[in-house]
């Protein structure tokens, strides 16, 4: 690889990563510039794969809005973003802009697992809330049943039990996605 080549890569990743954080509630919310070791590699990684990353979360939001009439469904973007490791999330949704924004933070749970981790970043964005209510838990059953995911399990202190639903598995190297190190597996697969 020439070194113009991942310059380019390096300031479209670069580039995308300013972007995302424009969509953010607080742009330090998405964040690898502080680590010094990896940003030039995820920068370019993400350069050059960030579309094709981003083709898979858009095609799960169709199919969440899919499960809606065309008259219920909001203006929602989605985008894949490695948010900051002190935040300790693997979504967010950002229900302050127009369109309403939903950050996906892939490299932090398995590949496997994204829809539902979109399905429920959907869920806060088609109530406009960002709590886990009763709406939450109607709107959220409402999808599990069309995407065929469990539907949530609505009992005393359904609430916590709505934060990580549909269930997530944890990624141990959530920077291993935006380094490039797991990403061909899951594409070749």
């Amino acid at each position: 690889m020439t070194n113009s080549h991942f310059n380019d890569s390096y300031a479209r990743g670069l580039k995308y990563l300013e972007m995302v954080q424009s969509f953010a509630l607080e742009p330090r919310m998405v964040d690898v510039m502080e680590n010094l070791r990896d940003r030039a590699v995820i920068c370019n990684w993400i350069g050059k794969y960030i579309s094709v990353v981003n083709a898979y979360l858009n095609t799960y939001l169709e199919a969440c809005h899919e499960c809606f009439y065309p008259e219920q469904r909001r203006h929602i973007q989605i985008f894949a973003a490695p948010l900051a490791q002190s935040l300790g999330i693997d979504g967010l949704c950002n229900i302050w802009m127009v369109p309403v924004t939903i950050l996906i933070d892939v490299g932090r749970v398995a590949p496997e697992d994204w829809f539902g981790l979109v399905a429920h970043e959907y869920t806060h964005a088609h109530i406009g809330n960002a709590g886990h209510n009763e709406q939450f838990a109607e709107v959220l059953s409402h999808l599990c049943l069309g995407l065929g995911f469990p539907t949530p399990l609505l009992e005393m202190g359904m609430q916590k039990n709505l934060q990580s639903w549909p269930y997530c598995r944890s990624m141990t190297d959530s920077l291993a996605f935006w380094r490039g190190e797991t990403f061909t597996k899951y594409v070749s697969s």
